[in-house]
């Protein structure tokens, strides 16, 4: 049986994700920021290079939400991050 190309794309995301989790935490750099960063840049590249020519599927145009979710969480863990400097610095 075919793999269909929406389950490529999700098996593609995981290995992102796996890759992402496996590499932070090899150069000890792992962190819930760095990991919603890495993930994001993949996904955003994974969409990017996945992306059909001719025809746009439904599922594919779904993926918008994904995307300001994981723009949503990181702004959030930078304000955060941000805010906790500049605590320390005032």
């Amino acid at each position: 049986m075919a793999t269909t190309r929406r389950q490529r794309f999700v098996n593609g995301q995981i290995a992102v994700m796996l890759a992402s989790i496996v590499g932070l935490s090899l150069i000890g750099a792992f962190s819930l920021g760095l990991f919603v960063l890495v993930s994001l840049i993949g996904f955003l590249l994974l969409t990017v290079a996945t992306a059909p020519v001719n025809v746009t599927p439904r599922w594919r145009s779904r993926l918008k939400w994904p995307i300001v979710l994981g723009l949503a969480i990181f702004a959030y863990l930078l304000v955060r991050q941000v805010a906790s400097i500049l605590s320390t610095v005032f």
